[in-house]
C-alpha cells in the first residue's frame, strides 16, 4: 500500500509519484483516490489530461469504475507550467500520450514544492516501453505498479493485448479492443494473431 509523503515545507522540494501497469490495472483509480484524499486535506489540486483522451468525457478525468474527478485538457505538456498556479498537488493521467517535455515538466514543478502525481500505461500494446513513461519512473521518488487479472488465465496482468489489427501506437479504446493479459497469455495471444493475418493475406492473394 502507498502511504502518502508529508511536506516539509522547511525543504521546498516536492515529489514525483507514478502510478503504472496496463489496461485495467486501476491506474486512474488510485490516481483519483490520491487526488481526492489531497482535496480532502483542503490541499490546493490541479488535474491534467491529454486532450485526446476523450473517452468518457472531454474534461473529467475517468476511471473504469466510472469514478470521476474534474481536469484541464491540454494539448501539450508546455501548457501544465502556464496553467498551474499555486497549487500544492499536480495530478496528470494519462501520461504516456503527453510529448517528452511532460519528464522536465514534472520535474520542475517537484522542485518548486509541488507533489506530482501522474498516472500512465507503462507499456504499448507490442510490449515495448511508452513514450515518456521510462523517463517519469526513473526521476519519480515513488512508483506503484499495478497489475489487472488476466483474462485468459486469471494471473496477475501486465500486457495490453490489443484485439484489432491497427499499428497506430495511439489508439484509444476499451474492452472491445483491448484485453489485459499475463506474460504468457499475451506470448500466445500475438503468435496467435499473426498467424491469423499471414492466412488473411494468403487468402487475398488466392482471390487475385
Amino acid at each position: 500500500m502507498f502511504l502518502e509523503n508529508t511536506v516539509n515545507h522547511t525543504e521546498q522540494f516536492g515529489w514525483i509519484e507514478v502510478i503504472c501497469g496496463s489496461m485495467f490495472s486501476g491506474k486512474t483509480e488510485e490516481l483519483i483516490r490520491r487526488l481526492k484524499r489531497a482535496q480532502f486535506a483542503k490541499q490546493r489540486v490541479e488535474i491534467f489530461k491529454p486532450i485526446v483522451d476523450t473517452r468518457y468525457d472531454n474534461e473529467m478525468v475517468v476511471s473504469h469504475n466510472a469514478n470521476e474527478i474534474r481536469s484541464t485538457p491540454v494539448s501539450l505538456s508546455s501548457n501544465i507550467r502556464l496553467l498551474v498556479n499555486n497549487v500544492d498537488v499536480v495530478g496528470i493521467d494519462e501520461a504516456q500520450f503527453f510529448d517528452d517535455e511532460i519528464v522536465s515538466v514534472c520535474n520542475d514543478l517537484a522542485n518548486k514544492g509541488i507533489r506530482v502525481i501522474v498516472a500512465g500505461l507503462d507499456m504499448d500494446f507490442k510490449g515495448n516501453p511508452f513514450g515518456p513513461m521510462p523517463a517519469l519512473m526513473a526521476t519519480a521518488e515513488y512508483v506503484t505498479k499495478v497489475h489487472a487479472v488476466c483474462t485468459r488465465t486469471g494471473n496477475l496482468a501486465n500486457y495490453s493485448f490489443r484485439k484489432s489489427n491497427s499499428d497506430d501506437i495511439v489508439f484509444l479504446g476499451e474492452t472491445q479492443e483491448y484485453e489485459p493479459l499475463s506474460r504468457a497469455a499475451y506470448y500466445e495471444a500475438i503468435l496467435s494473431q499473426k498467424k491469423e493475418i499471414q492466412k488473411e493475406k494468403k487468402s487475398e492473394i488466392n482471390l487475385e
